[in-house]
């Protein structure tokens, strides 16, 4: 009886196994515009979880926290987990704090939101547009403080751009550290664009954790400055939905490591923003990439 027992134990674990999936793609949409909630086709999609950039010193001004006050109550009310990463001042954006005043603005920040429980330690940091491109000494002192004041949460390490120093960039980062992160975000819109995913692999050979692609889309227009812009990406909509179907059937599947992914992003705020990659347009019209994503999560679900 005894045996009988065991046998029909390890027969049903064997089938809950066999049953629930090794990797658990989690699909969210990266974008600063809470009324993408209120939208139908968001609902449609079935997506909970998206992606917010905040200041690092949202909290000392009343416009900026205002705003993250209708982001945040918009996500609340829809069932959406939020991914909050901390970012440059834009009050002052070459302005960094030190490592006691960031613990000091996220414990404001936390208090209050206590129900997030998922951050990015800095958006990409290595981006030479960002204070923080030689900076990592510091970004992983930040890095330090978030997984100290907020231990139950899910902390990334930081958020990549997959440019050229982005490795020597990890490198240092985890020089400082001093722990191995179980978490990382990687933008990596320069391959997914070109169809490619060379940075990706060495990202994941380099580090050990989770690589989330918390920002990604097929790019539609750039209308950016020259400087910090990467030449030869095409742009259009055709295109954008060519990237949006690499990124599920090619890109996504390189590693059971990679578990979650945010397209960038909903909608555009006028016809001549400065970075399209939205999956509806100014003209308020679902774009084939959003097509693409919706066929995706209803294959996902299944």
């Amino acid at each position: 009886m005894r045996r009988l027992l065991l046998a029909l134990t390890l027969a049903l674990a064997a089938l809950a196994a066999a049953a629930a999936p090794s990797q658990a793609l989690v699909v969210g949409i990266a974008d600063q515009k809470p009324d993408m909630f209120a939208d139908d086709r968001f609902d449609m999609l079935g997506v909970e979880h998206a992606r917010l950039t905040v200041s690092w010193d949202a909290m000392t001004r009343a416009w900026e926290t205002a705003e993250i006050d209708a982001w945040m109550a918009a996500a609340r009310k829809n069932g959406i987990t939020p991914l909050v990463s901390f970012g440059h001042s834009r009050a002052n954006r070459r302005a960094l704090p030190t490592a006691a005043g960031f613990r000091r603005a996220f414990l404001q920040f936390k208090r209050r939101y206590p129900w997030v429980r998922e951050y990015a330690t800095w958006n990409e940091a290595n981006h030479c547009g960002q204070p923080t491109c030689h900076k990592e000494k510091l970004v992983a002192q930040y890095y330090r403080e978030l997984r100290l004041n907020c231990k139950r949460c899910k902390v990334l390490a930081a958020e990549l751009l997959d440019m050229p120093n982005m490795l020597a960039w990890v490198k240092t980062f985890r020089k400082y550290s001093k722990v191995e992160p179980k978490y990382w975000g990687l933008h990596n819109y320069i391959e997914a664009n070109r169809f490619k995913d060379v940075a990706l692999k060495k990202l994941l050979r380099r580090v050990k954790g989770e690589v989330w692609l918390t920002e990604v889309g097929g790019l539609v227009k750039r209308r950016l400055k020259k400087k910090y812009t990467v030449k030869a990406i095409p742009e259009s909509e055709s295109h954008a939905r060519r990237v949006t179907t690499y990124l599920f059937d090619e890109l996504l599947p390189v590693s059971k490591r990679i578990k979650r992914v945010y397209v960038y992003h909903w909608n555009t705020s006028t016809p001549t923003d400065s970075w399209d990659s939205a999956l509806i347009g100014p003209d308020d019209r679902a774009r084939p990439a959003f097509w693409v994503l919706y066929r995706a999560m209803r294959a996902l679900r299944r």
